[in-house]
């Protein structure tokens, strides 16, 4: 419990300095991030437990990665990170689950997701903003990558990769658990506000 405190407490910081930066306020962060104002006060004040999509859409608005918003000071020049380290950001009810492993740094940053999907069990994605690209991994088994309501199979050994800011959906597809790497490109983050 006392880690998920300490994370939520980094979550409230972040967020609250981001939008600083950013030369938002409470109420104008809340309609660009269709987050209600009560949610962002809650948050910014460590409290409430806010899920993957509202991260995305914060993370978003703000011009920033999702571990931005999650991570404390940088450790080093190398970080390794072990799956078992990370905590899901989401859960299916079939036992499928996304996992935000890192986020490089620069002006540009790249996130770096661990995904599984069992079969027929699907994560369906708003649009991000304007510039985000991701790119789909397959490991092992296979999935259906559903982009703008079109379907595209993605195999064990296949990449695929699609602009970020239309509908999208990943499913687990075939007979046993799809396993893969998703990274997602973030363009250059805002410029604070004058």
């Amino acid at each position: 419990m006392a880690e998920t405190a300490a994370a939520l407490r980094t979550v409230a910081h972040n967020v609250r300095a981001a939008r600083i930066r950013a030369g938002l306020t409470l109420e104008e962060l809340s309609r660009r991030a269709q987050v209600s104002k009560g949610a962002l006060v809650g948050l910014e004040k460590a409290q409430g437990n806010p899920n993957l999509a509202t991260l995305v859409r914060l993370a978003d608005t703000l011009g920033i990665s999702v571990s931005a918003l999650m991570q404390g000071s940088p450790e080093g020049r190398v970080r390794v990170v072990s799956a078992e380290a990370v905590a899901p950001l989401w859960t299916g009810e079939r036992g499928s689950e996304a996992r935000l492993m890192l986020t490089t740094s620069g002006p540009a940053p790249v996130e770096v997701w661990r995904w599984r999907l069992e079969p027929g069990e699907e994560y369906p994605s708003h649009p991000h903003q304007g510039g985000v690209v991701e790119t789909v991994s397959v490991t092992s088994g296979r999935m259906t990558l559903i982009v703008d309501g079109t379907e595209h199979i993605v195999e064990a050994g296949q990449t695929a990769t699609f602009d970020g800011d239309t509908p999208h959906t990943y499913r687990g597809s075939g007979t046993e658990a799809c396993h893969l790497i998703m990274t997602v490109h973030l363009p250059p983050g805002p410029a604070p506000a004058s």
